[in-house]
């Protein structure tokens, strides 16, 4: 979640301050993402990497599960110990490999490694393991805040990289001969790709289908979406820490007493995308917390679309019930925040897409008119 201490690293205006802002390029890259794949593995190994202790939402469940649908290799969620891996800000997962076992069956390495963001971005285990496998020749992709974790394992030294807006002062700093390129929702600086916020979940997994598979087989994917473009441009200097951000986060921190419990209800084969949209965007509202529930059955484990084991919690008096909007996946997160808009206020919906780093003007995801 979001520190309040936030608000010093912006400029009131909502932009970042010094060298950091910079409007899209003329021509920013569109898709399609080139890689440097070796030629080790027949069909490729992918590992989708966790923190067992907390790893971000929608940068876990989205690739994972967009990657699995698109049948280009072997997809593996693996974390430092196999079992539960806790979500944030919201659900938790089972049934991930842990290293010992991933290594033992791919001692070869990944293919490629996606990274999510995670509680720690310093653990050690994750970092020994993601150096190995870097040196192994996986190309790694950093979601969002995966970004810090990339670094911490010495990946991005003297690299090009986009990132959440959040992050990119931190990582300048922290990574001798970076260079911050705006504009660009992803971006691939070798066997190094980096990302913009949690929303860039989506289109660089598309890319990476396309990178896999070709654009035939991330196109008929993208269809099943309900996305019609994956392209790399972004408005990065749209996004920031203002004035009106920080009045909405610290009012909906002092009201505790009106904090709610949103209960997602799911089932045996809910959509993993849709899920984790509607799960983020409740969650960072500062207003409530969603948790996935079955009314349905009484049992604490349901099976994703993808085949992860989600952990549902019971229900509870006086949660508000909500649902996964029933919209092709890739408008879900478009749906979850009017919802939040209508419940909360238009400033709050703003708080939540800023903390995403989602622009509903680009978003063009296919969706009947009978959608909120």
């Amino acid at each position: 979640m979001v520190p309040l201490a936030w608000w010093a690293w912006v400029s009131p205006g909502g932009a970042e301050v010094g060298a950091l802002v910079d409007a899209a390029p003329a021509g920013a890259a569109a898709h399609p993402l080139v890689l440097p794949l070796r030629a080790a593995s027949d069909p490729p190994v992918i590992a989708v990497l966790a923190l067992n202790e907390g790893t971000e939402t929608t940068d876990f469940l989205v690739p994972y599960a967009v990657l699995r649908q698109a049948q280009v290799g072997v997809v593996e969620a693996v974390a430092p110990q196999p079992g539960t891996v806790a979500l944030m800000p919201a659900l938790a997962v089972d049934g991930v490999r842990g290293f010992a076992s991933f290594d033992a069956a791919y001692p070869a390495g990944a293919d490629i490694v996606v990274v999510p963001a995670m509680h720690r971005d310093d653990d050690p285990a994750v970092r020994a393991w993601l150096q190995r496998q870097a040196a192994q020749g996986a190309v790694v992709v950093a979601v969002c805040s995966g970004a810090r974790v990339v670094g911490q394992a010495g990946l991005l030294d003297g690299r090009r990289f986009t990132g959440h807006w959040y992050d990119r002062s931190t990582l300048l700093r922290r990574h001798a001969g970076a260079v911050y390129v705006p504009g660009q929702r992803y971006l691939a600086d070798g066997p190094v790709v980096t990302t913009t916020g949690v929303s860039a979940s989506l289109p660089v997994s598309l890319a990476l289908v396309e990178a896999l598979a070709g654009a035939a087989r991330a196109r008929t994917v993208a269809d099943a979406l309900g996305l019609p473009s994956w392209s790399a441009a972004h408005r990065s200097d749209r996004f920031g820490l203002g004035l009106a951000q920080v009045w909405t986060l610290a009012a909906n921190t002092a009201l505790f007493w009106r904090h709610e419990r949103i209960e997602l209800p799911v089932a045996d084969g809910a959509d993993d995308v849709a899920l984790a949209f509607a799960a983020d965007a409740w969650s960072r509202s500062y207003r409530s917390q969603a948790v996935a529930v079955n009314p349905l059955a009484p049992a604490q484990l349901v099976r994703l679309r993808s085949g992860l084991l989600l952990r549902v919690a019971p229900l509870q008096d006086g949660a508000v019930p909500a649902a996964v909007p029933d919209v092709p996946p890739a408008c879900a997160l478009r749906a979850s925040l009017r919802a939040i808009g209508q419940r909360y206020g238009n400033g709050t919906r703003q708080w939540v897409a800023t903390q995403l780093e989602y622009d509903e003007a680009q978003d063009d995801c296919i969706v009947s008119a009978a959608t909120p």
